[in-house]
């Protein structure tokens, strides 16, 4: 009896610093590394985020914007961080989905990150200008299958997720033989195509979505696993016979590996009761994203699935980069 009380005490001895630091966590301010440029997805889930838990918590969220090398710069910066709760990072497809599919990285998108809570996605939409005669996705098939010299096929660059997303159609269609433009970005991809030098884009919707309103550019379907309802009248991939086309441009909060459970589920819980509220669902909903919150070990198989799933179509579609 004795010796099993003692035993209590030294696990609850143990255990005590730690629900200490947690409970007085944050005490000082929270760095959140957006590893982008201002503007954007990152950016705004970066700053939306630190907003909503500085007001919860009672500290600063600081936002640091570090772009460069599709993330990597970012990535490497949070991975050498203290695991204290201090330096957080927006995570998204391209750190933690398609980089691990398509190029040797510095960092592993699982072992050297503690994921928090994912935010939300972004749903990529299949975009052709008005000129290409189709109205529906079975038609442009047939276009695309009878007509290939006439059609050129953009993307933001080698490896991102516009790029995978339309390899991954063009193998479901059956689609041989595309010329392709790989831009710098999927802004100079847009602005080419609204004057003519391409055709066929498959960008976020947040990107298109001005475009397509203003009758630019014309949207055949879009991935997810429902219509989005800004675009309501656009078919879903699943519904024009194209199973697997759920995924999505997402974003979410991870830090360094080893952070402590208790600070993880606090910040987890913060940020769930955060996109719980309306005002801020409606808020991102405006810019095309979806809040899709989940568990810190949820968001860790989503990610973990992820990599797998681009993975496997850059291994089969021979999609490799070389820094």
């Amino acid at each position: 009896m004795i010796a099993r009380l003692v035993a209590s005490l030294l696990v609850a001895s143990t255990l005590l610093p730690a629900l200490a630091a947690a409970q007085a966590y944050p005490s000082k301010p929270v760095k959140i590394i957006v590893p982008a440029q201002p503007g954007g997805g990152l950016d705004l889930t970066g700053r939306t985020i630190g907003a909503e838990l500085g007001r919860a918590l009672g500290q600063s969220f600081i936002v640091e914007n570090v772009g460069g090398a599709g993330g990597s710069i970012a990535a490497m910066a949070t991975k050498r961080a203290a695991p204290d709760g201090y330096t957080l990072m927006v995570g998204y497809v391209g750190t933690h989905g398609t980089n691990p599919a398509v190029r040797k990285l510095e960092y592993d998108a699982v072992r050297d990150f503690t994921p928090i809570a994912m935010v939300g996605g972004t749903p990529n939409i299949l975009v052709v200008t008005p000129s290409v005669p189709a109205p529906d996705l079975k038609a442009f098939v047939a276009y695309a299958k009878n007509n290939p010299a006439r059609l050129n096929w953009g993307t933001g660059g080698i490896g991102l997720l516009n790029h995978l997303a339309l390899e991954q159609f063009r193998a479901a269609a059956q689609l041989e033989g595309a010329v392709y433009v790989h831009y710098k970005g999927i802004g100079p991809a847009i602005t080419d195509m609204l004057g003519g030098q391409i055709n066929v884009l498959m960008p976020g919707l947040a990107a298109a979505l001005p475009h397509i309103r203003a009758g630019k550019l014309k949207p055949l379907a879009v991935t997810g696993l429902k219509r989005n309802p800004l675009l309501p009248d656009v078919p879903t991939f699943e519904e024009s016979g194209y199973k697997g086309f759920d995924g999505v441009q997402w974003y979410g909060i991870v830090g360094p590996a080893k952070l402590p459970p208790e600070i993880t589920r606090k910040l987890n819980a913060e940020i769930n009761k955060a996109l719980s509220a309306p005002a801020l669902r409606d808020r991102l909903a405006s810019e095309a994203m979806n809040i899709m919150p989940m568990t810190p070990e949820q968001f860790g198989q989503f990610m973990k699935a992820d990599i797998a799933r681009w993975s496997a179509l850059a291994r089969e579609r021979n999609i490799h980069l070389e820094d």
